[in-house]
């Protein structure tokens, strides 16, 4: 597939399918758990506050849940990237499906977050996907979503977040924070998309990833073709989840410095370098002191 190649993807998923023993955690809307591409599939749901499965197939936050999930999980004979089939995937619905889309990432409460990433973490997850815009933001509400970030860290639970689709320039609470790994949507060529957020923290700490019309799992059985942040996160969180699946023994600030500073392209106070997974690859078989799994 031509945008894993554009990532280097390619030789790393070549090595591993990804091992049932690296959790992703997946913040997002609720998934269709028995989509065919998912059968037998290591997925286990949180509920939280909503249904964990879909109840209308047809819901932004259905079809973006089973989108993402499509991305790191399905089969490996499946239209979607595939990334990870063979890890784990800890799903926490968090966006309602009463609620419509407007071309923007879907919207929770720093509240809400900050409870799902919690939740996510106690599960076991190692590495965190998250896709949301932030509504209702308040003092308050940053401060707990700070704190649920903060714990990821001491938890060594890396958080690949979404930048934004507003095509702006600037930061959340969620990119700003020095844990968190900024994604940005890029074109075939490399190029950030207009759409895509840029800002200080997003350049220094973010990758950019595939985001442009990108084809993943439908909620009707038919293959669904998206663009935005929320298509290019998927490739990090993967690439990370199978760095873990080949040496479960590296720390977390060990892969999160591998990834993030193995871009294939110079890195600028505003737009993140593209992601190299075998670059990252190579980092951390060359100096983490862990075990290689054969």
């Amino acid at each position: 597939m031509e945008v894993l190649d554009l990532v280097t993807l390619t030789p790393l998923m070549e090595r591993t399918r990804g091992r049932p023993e690296v959790a992703i955690g997946l913040i997002d809307g609720p998934i269709v758990k028995d989509h065919p591409d998912f059968d037998g599939q290591n997925i286990r749901e949180l509920p939280g506050a909503t249904a964990a499965g879909c109840s209308q197939l047809n819901s932004v936050a259905c079809q973006h849940g089973t989108f993402v999930a499509g991305m790191m999980l399905a089969k490996r004979s499946s239209t979607a990237p595939a990334i990870c089939p063979g890890c784990s995937l800890v799903v926490r619905p968090i966006f309602s499906e009463m609620v419509s889309g407007n071309g923007s990432l879907p919207s929770a409460t720093p509240q809400e977050l900050a409870a799902a990433i919690i939740e996510v973490i106690h599960a076991g997850v190692r590495v965190i996907n998250l896709s949301s815009a932030l509504a209702q933001s308040s003092p308050k509400g940053e401060n707990k979503l700070e704190e649920a970030l903060n714990y990821a860290a001491h938890h060594g639970a890396i958080i690949v977040a979404a930048a934004g689709n507003q095509g702006t320039v600037g930061s959340s609470a969620i990119t700003r924070h020095p844990w968190v790994i900024p994604v940005v949507s890029c074109d075939r060529n490399g190029l950030p998309t207009s759409e895509s957020n840029l800002g200080d923290s997003i350049g220094r700490r973010g990758l950019k990833a595939p985001g442009q019309n990108i084809t993943s799992l439908g909620t009707n059985g038919k293959p669904l073709t998206f663009s935005g942040t929320s298509a290019a996160a998927p490739f990090v969180t993967g690439t990370i989840a199978l760095l873990w699946s080949e040496f479960p023994a590296a720390e977390a600030a060990q892969v999160s410095l591998a990834i993030t500073r193995c871009g294939r392209q110079a890195r600028n106070a505003l737009v993140p370098p593209l992601l190299d997974a075998w670059a990252a690859y190579q980092t951390v078989a060359s100096t983490h002191n862990g075990r290689k799994m054969p």
